[in-house]
């Protein structure tokens, strides 16, 4: 799988260690930033890794931040993206199976790297369900439509 990845200083160290540990499974990463524990803004970073989902560059996306609150709002500007913030294995199977999430956010202060992965790979190795749920997601593209067309 094709994943984007990108984090702020504050989930720094977990992004290392997912993007080592994804790369060693075998899947594709693109690392979006930043590259030390250093003070950046997390804006810019998570909007790359939204557009490169959104775009078809990647697969599925990673965000991380301190608590991931910030990471997931701004990956959700980017048109074409549902960023879920999942800080258990049940949050991160559903984003999958209901909402069709492309773009996972994580909490770096919050999470252990062993909670961290297994979150990783259940919402990549989760499939998205479709049938009763497809209509509230296409109701959420409409919503985008909209709002990229009244801009």
């Amino acid at each position: 799988m094709r994943v984007a990845i990108g984090a702020d200083h504050a989930g720094f160290l977990l992004k290392e260690h997912l993007k080592q540990t994804l790369q060693r499974l075998g899947h594709t990463v693109e690392d979006f930033g930043t590259d030390s524990e250093a003070s950046v803004d997390y804006p810019p970073i998570c909007m790359a890794v939204g557009r490169a989902v959104a775009d078809l560059r990647a697969d599925r996306g990673i965000v991380i931040g301190g608590s991931g609150q910030g990471e997931q709002i701004a990956a959700n500007k980017v048109a074409g993206v549902r960023a879920a913030l999942c800080n258990d294995l049940f949050t991160a199977r559903l984003s999958r199976e209901h909402n069709d999430a492309n773009v996972l956010s994580l909490g770096g202060r919050l999470l252990g790297d062993t909670l961290s992965l297994a979150i990783v790979d259940v919402f990549l190795g989760t499939e998205w369900q479709g049938g009763r749920h497809a209509a509230r997601v296409e109701q959420l593209r409409e919503i985008e439509r909209e709002e990229c067309d009244g801009a």
